[in-house]
């Protein structure tokens, strides 16, 4: 059993940030986030200009995944569809479950390997690895018995938390592990270890261990948080706060 208590989170810098929802921050201090409805990038690059995209047709944004800044998922839950976009924030694919001859009643999306999502079918209650250029499923999971409440995945494993447990699959669908969810309602990967946010606290799982270990935090009211390289960003009232995480 490891008995490390907590994880050091030690403050970097705060900026300004007025969003509806923070998605994500990388290695590149480039920011993510929603606002009225349009996902926003801010890079470096860019030179403090924000460039947008929006599809008001397709009713909210329900999710945005960036692990691969290349292939950009944008899920819009109400019309069962998914856009992704390149680096430019340029459409380059769009994915109507609707339209499907298999059709798929899609709750939660997340980035794979190539030209894959990993989603969530409502109808069967599985995981699927769904190939969007081929229209096929490479892979997918037994039947999850709880409800899902998130999804994160890399190109090898994909992370699905149900009210129940924390469930780790590996790229054919096979379960890796399975680690109670003790009131987590969230999760982000980081080189494959998961932060889960439980109320208004963050906690850490270590990818060798099943030891979920609290990370000590100001005492800061989290909206939304990201992580990437052990630099956690935590986005509270208009601010984007830094944190260094330490003793891992």
């Amino acid at each position: 059993m490891n008995s490390q208590e907590f994880i050091e989170a030690s403050f970097v810098k705060k900026t300004e940030l007025t969003a509806d929802t923070f998605v994500s921050t990388n290695n590149f201090e480039t920011t993510f986030y929603i606002l009225e409805n349009v996902l926003f990038k801010n890079s470096k690059e860019l030179k403090g200009i924000d460039i947008g995209y929006n599809n008001f047709q397709l009713g909210n944004i329900t999710s945005v995944n960036t692990f691969n800044p290349l292939k950009i998922n944008v899920f819009y839950k109400d019309f069962n569809t998914v856009i992704v976009l390149d680096n430019r924030l340029a459409e380059i694919f769009k994915i109507d479950f609707n339209s499907q001859t298999d059709y798929k009643n899609v709750s939660h999306v997340s980035t794979g390997s190539d030209n894959t999502l990993w989603i969530f079918n409502q109808n069967t209650q599985q995981i699927e690895l769904f190939d969007y250029k081929t229209n096929t499923t490479r892979a997918k999971t037994l039947p999850i018995q709880s409800p899902v409440l998130d999804l994160k995945s890399n190109y090898n494993f994909c992370w699905v938390l149900t009210e129940k447990q924390l469930i780790i699959y590996d790229y054919f669908g096979n379960l890796v592990k399975k680690i109670k969810n003790d009131g987590y309602t969230s999760i982000e990967v980081d080189n494959e270890n998961v932060i889960l946010k439980k109320e208004n606290a963050l906690f850490y799982l270590k990818k060798s261990s099943e030891v979920i270990i609290p990370i000590r935090l100001p005492n800061l009211l989290i909206k939304q948080f990201s992580a990437t390289n052990e630099t956690l960003y935590l986005y509270t009232d208009e601010t984007l706060q830094q944190f260094q995480l330490k003793n891992l």
